[in-house]
């Protein structure tokens, strides 16, 4: 199974980016899917998280501002990121939970970076 992260970029404090992050292989049932992100000096951390029905989740650092969605076709996740801030800038990470027969498995894709200049 791979993750193929995309959509990251510089911009401007203010404005607008969409991540995407496509799911390929060997998947039975794609269950939750989750964007996290890194800052620097920081520890990785869990920002958006959607199931597969469409319940979502946010920390309250991007709440308002993030929207976390999903195309079940295309095992595909986005993070709609609006009104950034310096401090959003970091590495962002997807992953997604997998169920298979006699297992559950998560996998995590390469990161994007993402920059915000004031």
């Amino acid at each position: 199974v791979q993750l193929q992260a995309s959509g990251g970029g510089l911009v401007q404090a203010g404005g607008s980016l969409n991540l995407s992050c496509a799911v390929s292989g060997n998947i039975w049932s794609l269950n939750d899917m989750e964007w996290y992100r890194q800052r620097p000096g920081k520890k990785r951390g869990k920002i958006a998280s959607i199931s597969h029905g469409g319940y979502t989740n946010y920390a309250d650092s991007v709440k308002g501002r993030f929207t976390v969605s999903r195309d079940n076709a295309k095992n595909t996740v986005y993070l709609q990121m609006n009104n950034l801030k310096p401090e959003d800038t970091a590495v962002y990470f997807c992953n997604a939970e997998v169920d298979y027969p006699r297992s559950k498995e998560t996998y995590w894709g390469q990161g994007t970076l993402v920059t915000v200049s004031s």
